[in-house]
């Protein structure tokens, strides 16, 4: 039996929260580099950016659990 189109699209949404995880810290990390490199100042922007990645990362988490827990609330016990 297939998924219905609801449980569908909520897998789609936990795979695209892994994928915003990983694309942020791998952005962070070349944005870092990169401007370590321009500026000379290794490796103090690519831990900040890398730190950033990190964060908006676990904001794409926070966000799409949130979403979730407000969901459970609405559907009836």
């Amino acid at each position: 039996m297939a998924p219905s189109p609801d449980r569908f699209k909520q897998y789609l949404r936990f795979s695209a929260v892994g994928l915003e995880l990983g694309f942020s810290v791998l952005l962070g990390l070349i944005v870092g580099q990169w401007l370590d490199r321009r500026f000379g100042t290794e490796p103090w922007l690519l831990l900040l950016f890398l730190g950033f990645g990190m964060v908006a990362g676990f904001r794409s988490i926070y966000r799409l659990l949130r979403e979730i827990n407000e969901r459970n609330k609405e559907e009836p016990k």
